[in-house]
């Protein structure tokens, strides 16, 4: 063969390596993959593409070599989604790569197994492609914390303006997706984690509720709380994901209380004309919030109207005045049971929160260089077998418990009472700049999801319109187990919306 013959295979091979990765659902992924004659050099091309792409985002902190890749698309033979990459966030056990929720002190926590998601995964045929960065510690080291900064893998930029934070914790996972560089990622969500990434990157998020995904092999940081979920650039990629990684698992007793009639089939099972005639309660923005707010809620208004649904107007009042002392109570409380459960059946040499808190003040210039270990230290301060004042831990957190009611109750009255078929709410406001003085800011901002977070309900995100060039999402949200009909509306908006946004790089 000729040098020029040789030159325009070499050529064409970087062409469709660096043009024909970017921003492809799950089936043309599997698709493109299918259809290369050389699998093994498809996915080097593949793997390379990505870590060139992702120079500036910086949303992936480790990537699998190709020789595992191989070897996990070859173990996926014959499975539905064989070879479709993922990316897991840092905070999620994968056998081979170092779990260490963005910490320099777990760098060597290389799980034993895989967690019970990426099992599932794994058995979906999914080619988990590596890490995503995250905020560090899920963002609930220290106050004043810079969404998708970590001390191990940097800071993570939104997609759509590299001064504007990602939000978080799951900032990698939702800014890898946004950048196209996977098809579809996995985050956790304690308390916005899933939905505010995916608010802000224009991708969608699923929330779903506490229970129906094992946390088995998750960094914790809370048992009533936490739960992971998927990131996608469409309501079906992210529902075809959800299927794969739900379902009972006896290491989380969470997952017992999957009802016994649960149609997982249904959930890949989409209808874009199911809102039509449903009710639905439209959570209205403050009396005093910006006027974008109440531009964006009018547009969500008419889009549902024109769709079908009927609209009525709700607003949630009448929370208990030590609310929101009760639920960081109920993290702290839960986040030190959990992490020194997690930390002792590791193979790190932090065995304890209270060997973290001293690695991170022997290595505090590079670790809190910006912000402090406050949520750390009162979880100390918040664990079992403690007082607070002359009253113990336990006692504090079962009446936290009970104030924390008031969530599930407030969502569960609101659509009972109103007759409603789900809730529909702006999810977020849009980015803010990253600010390492001040940590993130949170002022003249709109959003909903708290009550479904505190809850455990579940709570799916879809990209709904730019704001100032940045993208902001629309939230549907309902009671447990509500995610087939979730997954049917929140599909039917975006069918409708037809809002899929892209970064445009070369304008940042």
């Amino acid at each position: 063969m000729s040098s020029k013959a040789i030159f325009v295979l070499f050529l064409s091979s970087f062409l469709w390596s660096s043009e024909s990765f970017k921003a492809l659902s799950v089936t043309e992924f599997q698709e493109n993959l299918s259809d290369s004659k050389n699998k093994k050099a498809f996915l080097k091309d593949y793997s390379d593409w990505v870590k060139n792409s992702d120079n500036d985002v910086n949303s992936i902190i480790s990537l699998y070599e190709t020789n595992q890749l191989y070897r996990s698309y070859v173990y996926g033979k014959n499975k539905d989604w064989q070879g479709v990459p993922i990316l897991l966030k840092d905070n999620i056990d994968a056998k081979g790569l170092a779990n260490t929720a963005g910490s320099i002190s777990l760098t060597d926590n290389f799980p034993r197994s895989d967690a019970h998601l990426v099992k599932n995964l794994k058995k979906a045929g999914f080619l988990i492609l590596g890490k995503a960065n995250l905020s560090e510690w899920a963002n609930f080291r220290g106050e004043k914390s810079v969404s998708g900064w970590s001390s191990y893998g940097g800071q993570t930029r939104n997609p759509y303006n590299y001064n504007y934070s990602p939000c978080g914790s799951s900032s990698g996972s939702a800014a890898a997706v946004a950048l196209g560089l996977v098809p579809v990622s996995i985050g956790t969500e304690t308390n916005g984690s899933i939905t505010c990434p995916a608010s802000m990157n224009g991708v969608v998020g699923i929330k779903p509720t506490v229970g129906l995904v094992s946390r088995h092999g998750i960094i914790p940081i809370s048992s009533t709380q936490d739960t992971a979920g998927p990131l996608a650039r469409s309501v079906l990629d992210a529902a075809i994901v959800l299927q794969a990684i739900s379902g009972k698992d006896p290491k989380d007793v969470y997952t017992h209380s999957i009802p016994s009639n649960y149609d997982f089939d249904a959930l890949t099972e989409l209808n874009r004309d199911y809102l039509n005639g449903k009710r639905i309660g439209l959570i209205m923005p403050d009396l005093n919030a910006p006027n974008e707010a109440l531009r964006l809620i009018e547009k969500v208004k008419k889009q549902l109207k024109s769709i079908g649904a009927e609209v009525i107007e709700v607003r949630f009042s009448g929370m208990p005045e030590n609310f929101w002392s009760a639920a960081l109570f109920v993290l702290q409380h839960e986040f030190y049971i959990g992490l020194n459960s997690y930390l002792k059946k590791s193979k790190s040499r932090m065995q304890d929160m209270e060997s973290v808190i001293d690695f991170n003040k022997l290595n505090s210039k590079q670790v809190m260089s910006f912000y402090g270990q406050e949520y750390f230290i009162k979880s100390v301060e918040s664990a079992p077998g403690r007082t607070i004042g002359s009253v113990r831990t336990e006692n504090i957190y079962q009446e936290s418990l009970k104030t924390l009611e008031y969530a599930k109750k407030a969502i569960d009255d609101t659509l009972a009472d109103n007759k409603l078929d789900a809730l529909v709410g702006l999810t977020r406001n849009t980015a803010w700049k990253i600010n390492y003085q001040t940590g993130d800011t949170f002022e003249n901002g709109w959003g909903n999801g708290a009550l479904s977070a505190i809850s455990g309900y579940p709570h799916i995100t879809i990209p709904l319109d730019f704001s100032d060039s940045l993208p902001t999402g629309v939230s549907f949200m309902g009671s447990a187990w509500d995610e087939v009909k979730l997954l049917n509306m929140a599909y039917s908006f975006e069918q409708n919306n037809k809002f899929f946004p892209k970064p445009i790089q070369d304008k940042n």
